[in-house]
C-alpha cells in the first residue's frame, strides 16, 4: 500500500462540485478549497461543470469536465454522480479522499454539508411546474440521506446545519463538525456612512440611506416577499426616506418590477438583476435585510458584516451565530412577519448616525477569518478523521 504510506499532505483529494467559481456561497467555499489544496502541492481533482481558469491551469489540478444538458443542474445530476463516484474511487485507491457536497455523489468519502434539502420543503403549488419541483426536492432529500450514510467525515457550514442534520437526517453527532465560511477582507472592506454616499452617487443613485438585500427573486427561501410588503408599509408614511436595492435574478424579477410600479413604488424600489458587483452595492449601502425562511449559512449576510453594515436577518439562519448579544435586536424572530420587518427598520432608521458603530467588533471578527483559514480547518478534519493512516 505505497500510497497509504505516502505523507497525509501529499494524499490526494478529489472534490464534486457543480461550479468551482468566485460567485455563489457554495461555489466560492468550494473554489476558495480548491484554490488553498492546489496552492499547498496537493494534487487535486476536480468534478465539476465549470472551474475557473486559474484553477484548471494550475498543475496540481485536474479537471473532469460534466457536461450540463440544456444548460440544467437537474439533468446533469446523475453525469456529475457518476464522474464523482470514479473520482471517489481513484482517490481511494491512492490513499487519498473524495470531498462531496450532499447528495450531489452517493459515494464515501467526506460531505461537506452548505444545504440540507430536509429542513425545508418550499411550498410550491400544485401546477404542473409546482409538481415538478416537489417531486425533485423529495428525489434531493433521498440522494442526500444516502450520501451522508456513506459519509466518514460530515463537515456543516453552521451549528445550525449541523443539529439538523443529526436531527432529521440521522447523522452520527460524533462523526459530524462545523466549520465556518471564510472572507474575503480585501474585497469587503470596511467601509463607512461617507464612503457609501460617494459610491451611490458613481452607482446613479439618490443621495438617500440605502438597504440592500441580495438573493434570487424567485426563491420564497430568501423572503423577499416579506420585505416587499414591509417596504410597502414602510413607504406610506411620509418620513420614510429609504430606498431599497435589491440584486437578484430568477423567474419572477419582471413580475416584481411590474408589482414595484403598480403600488407606487417604482423609484423607492430598484430591482438591479444579477450583479456582479455585488461588494459596490454593499459599499454603496446602510443596511442589508436577509428575512430567509431557510438558509443554512448566509454568505451575503456574513460579507455585509464585513463592510460593517447592520444586517438584519432571521435568526435561525446559520449566519446568526455570528451576532454577540449586544446585536440580538437585528435578528428576525418571525421571518414571514412584514410588521416585525418594518418595525426593526424602523428601529435601524432612528439609529442610523450610529448604526455602523456598533458592528465594528462583529465586523473585525468577520473580516479576521480568511478563505484559507476555512480551508486549513477542513483540511486538518481531513486529515485527523478521513484519510487512512
Amino acid at each position: 500500500m505505497r500510497a497509504v504510506n505516502e505523507p497525509v499532505s501529499q494524499r490526494p483529494i478529489s472534490i464534486v462540485s457543480g461550479d468551482f467559481v468566485k460567485t455563489g456561497g457554495m461555489d466560492r467555499a468550494n473554489y476558495a478549497l480548491a484554490d488553498y489544496l492546489s496552492r499547498a502541492g496537493r494534487p487535486v481533482e476536480l468534478v465539476a461543470h465549470r472551474v475557473a481558469a486559474e484553477l484548471a491551469e494550475r498543475a496540481t489540478v485536474t479537471f473532469r469536465a460534466v457536461p450540463k444538458p440544456l444548460g440544467s443542474y437537474t439533468l446533469a445530476e446523475p453525469l456529475l454522480d457518476r464522474s464523482g463516484r470514479r473520482a471517489a474511487a481513484r482517490a481511494a485507491g491512492r490513499g487519498g479522499v473524495a470531498i462531496l457536497n450532499g447528495g450531489n455523489c452517493i459515494a464515501a468519502g467526506v460531505n461537506w454539508v452548505h444545504y440540507v434539502h430536509a429542513a425545508y420543503r418550499p411550498d410550491h403549488p400544485w401546477t404542473a411546474r409546482g409538481v415538478q419541483r416537489r417531486l425533485v426536492g423529495r428525489l434531493a432529500e433521498r440522494r442526500e440521506a444516502l450520501a451522508l450514510r456513506l459519509a466518514t467525515l460530515v463537515i456543516a457550514n453552521s451549528a445550525a446545519t449541523r443539529r439538523v442534520l443529526i436531527e432529521r437526517v440521522g447523522v452520527r453527532p460524533e462523526r459530524a463538525f462545523v466549520v465556518y465560511y471564510g472572507m474575503d477582507a480585501a474585497q469587503f472592506a470596511l467601509g463607512s456612512a461617507e464612503g457609501a454616499r460617494q459610491t451611490r452617487v458613481e452607482l446613479g443613485f439618490p443621495d438617500r440611506p440605502v438597504v440592500a438585500f441580495v438573493g434570487a427573486l424567485g426563491d420564497r427561501r430568501k423572503g423577499f416577499d416579506t420585505l416587499f410588503q414591509a417596504w410597502r408599509e414602510l413607504c406610506r408614511g411620509s418620513s420614510w426616506d429609504v430606498d431599497l436595492v435589491a440584486v437578484g435574478a430568477g423567474a419572477e424579477l419582471d413580475a416584481w418590477r411590474e408589482r414595484a410600479a403598480q403600488f407606487g413604488l417604482g423609484d423607492r424600489v430598484r430591482l438591479l438583476g444579477f450583479r456582479k458587483d455585488v461588494h459596490r452595492i454593499l459599499a454603496a449601502s446602510d443596511a442589508l435585510v436577509a428575512p430567509t425562511r431557510y438558509e443554512a449559512f448566509g454568505l451575503g449576510v456574513a460579507e455585509a458584516l464585513a463592510t460593517g453594515l447592520p444586517a438584519l436577518v432571521s435568526a435561525g439562519a446559520g449566519v446568526a451565530e455570528l451576532y454577540p448579544d449586544e446585536l440580538g435586536d437585528l435578528l428576525l424572530e418571525e421571518p414571514e412577519s412584514s410588521a416585525e420587518l418594518a418595525s426593526k427598520l424602523r428601529r435601524w432608521r432612528a439609529a442610523l448616525p450610529e448604526a455602523r458603530s456598533r458592528m465594528l467588533g462583529v465586523s473585525e471578527r468577520v473580516r479576521g477569518r480568511s478563505w484559507d483559514r476555512m480551508a486549513a480547518d477542513i483540511e486538518a478534519l481531513i486529515g485527523e478523521h478521513a484519510l487512512p493512516r
